[in-house]
């Protein structure tokens, strides 16, 4: 009873801290690491232990699926170089750094750890930069840019650590054996998402119901990431690449009655996952610091602080000197973008270098480290590896995190909006589709519905772009009509001149309507 009430108690405080960033314009995470590193001190808290091997199934499988799910496949071929320069040669040149500088702090730490140590280190979390460019007008290019890396990059900093913690407790592995096994994995998880990502629509098109579409969306996330692991490839290309496909499927699309409360649900999830995952990090603090001198602590907090900073510095550089070439590249030979998007610029290189908060893959990966090697000792500095992860989560998510908001309103960053140029000319295109399927009829619903759908086709090529993407035109007094009608019904209920039956299905017709006019999004 003790445990369910603790669990009562910390969702009800994620979720004011989450109601407190989102007044504050802040991203959530960063109220989320202050919150779990004030509970690492609170006083008899729990004392909640996680199985390592289950850290990252549950933490990162659901949370990489929902961010691959929403991943712009075209924007992503758009932008490769830099979203690969990112992933491959940020990370890379982190994990290096990281790990020279842990031996040069720590020279009993063994490379193996060391490497474990940079990969954990090394991916920037896509929970925390979207939540902020989100908020305010960042260019179209840069946002993809920062979500292609927030996506890919964790695929590439946990192959690396896969292999220094097998390395580290196995004792060590051929070198011969690293490329066929890297390429095998790569090549093998990618094909295997494919596969099975061309295979769910015939599995979730046999259910129709919410609940039920949900507890299989939910089995067959964590059993493609366990049946990848178990055959030996990685769970993270494989959710991706699974993700990706079932995102584009068109042949069994799901029925708006599935996709609105499927929807919330995944957002509701990932975020319990989130708060869960700072949680959990916390209360592993608490006893490593106890066991601590005061030597000791010091030790950890100066190696913590080096890290952080080196993970800062190092992505700035890298960032600002890719930057730096890519825009001398542009001055010699022209910028031809396969479609309309903003130059790169000193000021977006800027922006893209602060959004190197860290999240919920790098307490994961830290909280899966194993306890033992293989003959049974102790993986060598774990718990200040876990401490300095928290750390690093820690302070870019409080130092960047908190800052990132003003500097890009500072940078006056514009493109243009490319997004609403195309939701306006899609809309155009799509009702006159609409129009055109029903214009043959001579009934009275659809000559309405046709006047209806030709005043947005009018309403769209005639006016600049909607202050707010997507919002139809009509909806603002759609919206205003609807909520007088929810006042009458409320009305009638209360006067007992209708029940509760009639009631409730009077307002699942209202809520239907709120939806479509986009009430969800003007709340």
């Amino acid at each position: 009873m003790e445990t369910f009430e603790w669990i009562i108690l910390l969702l009800l405080g994620a979720a004011l801290l989450s109601t407190l960033a989102r007044r504050l314009g802040a991203p959530y995470p960063t109220f989320l690491a202050i919150g779990g590193a004030c509970l690492a001190f609170v006083p008899n808290s729990p004392e909640w232990t996680l199985d390592p091997h289950l850290a990252l199934t549950l933490f990162v499988a659901p949370v990489l699926l929902d961010a691959a799910y929403d991943t712009s496949l075209r924007d992503l071929r758009d932008n490769w170089v830099p979203v690969a320069n990112l992933v491959i040669v940020a990370v890379g040149v982190t994990t290096v750094a990281v790990a020279l500088l842990a031996r040069w702090l720590v020279p009993g730490m063994p490379w193996a750890a060391a490497i474990a140590l940079g990969a954990i280190v090394a991916p920037p979390d896509a929970a925390a930069a979207t939540a902020i460019v989100r908020q305010v007008k960042l260019p179209h290019r840069l946002t993809k840019i920062i979500e292609g890396e927030s996506l890919l990059n964790d695929a590439s900093a946990l192959l690396i650590y896969r292999l220094a913690v097998i390395a580290m407790v196995s004792g060590g592995f051929s070198l011969g054996g690293i490329g066929p096994a890297f390429f095998v994995t790569v090549f093998g998880s990618v094909a295997a998402g494919i596969a099975m990502g061309l295979a769910f629509p015939y599995v979730i098109g046999r259910f129709d119901d919410a609940p039920t579409a949900l507890i299989v969306q939910f089995a067959t996330t964590f059993g493609v990431w366990m049946l990848a692991e178990a055959v030996g490839l990685s769970g993270i290309l494989t959710i991706v690449c699974y993700a990706m496909t079932i995102a584009r499927r068109r042949d069994a699309p799901m029925p708006a009655r599935l996709r609105v409360p499927v929807y919330a649900v995944w957002e509701t999830v990932v975020f319990m996952l989130n708060a869960f995952a700072f949680v959990l990090i916390g209360l592993q603090l608490r006893p490593i610091w106890e066991r601590l001198d005061m030597g000791l602590r010091l030790q950890y907090c100066a190696v913590a602080l080096a890290v952080l900073v080196t993970v800062i510095v190092v992505r700035f550089l890298w960032v600002m000197t890719y930057n730096t070439a890519v825009r001398f590249k542009i001055s010699r030979y022209g910028f031809h973008p396969p479609r309309p998007m903003a130059r790169p610029t000193a000021r977006g290189g800027i922006v893209i270098s602060w959004a190197g908060m860290r999240g919920i893959v790098t307490l994961a990966a830290a909280f899966a480290l194993p306890e033992h090697l293989a003959d049974g000792t102790p993986f060598p500095y774990r718990d200040l590896i876990l401490f300095t992860a928290f750390c690093v989560v820690f302070g870019t998510l409080v130092l960047q995190g908190l800052t990132l908001k003003p500097l890009i309103r500072w940078m006056n960053l514009r493109d243009g909006d490319p997004v609403g140029q195309e939701v306006k000319w899609a809309r155009t295109e799509a009702y006159r589709a609409a129009i055109e399927a029903i214009k043959d009829d001579d009934s009275k619903h659809a000559r309405l519905l046709c006047k209806e759908y030709g005043a947005v086709v009018e309403l769209s090529e005639a006016s600049p772009l909607q202050g707010e993407i997507g919002d139809l035109p009509g909806n603002p007094l759609r919206r205003q009509a609807i909520a007088a009608a929810r006042l009458k019904a409320n009305e009638l209920r209360r006067e007992g001149a209708i029940g509760d039956d009639a009631y409730y299905v009077l307002e699942e017709e209202f809520d239907w309507a709120d939806l479509s006019a986009g009430a969800a999004r003007s709340a």
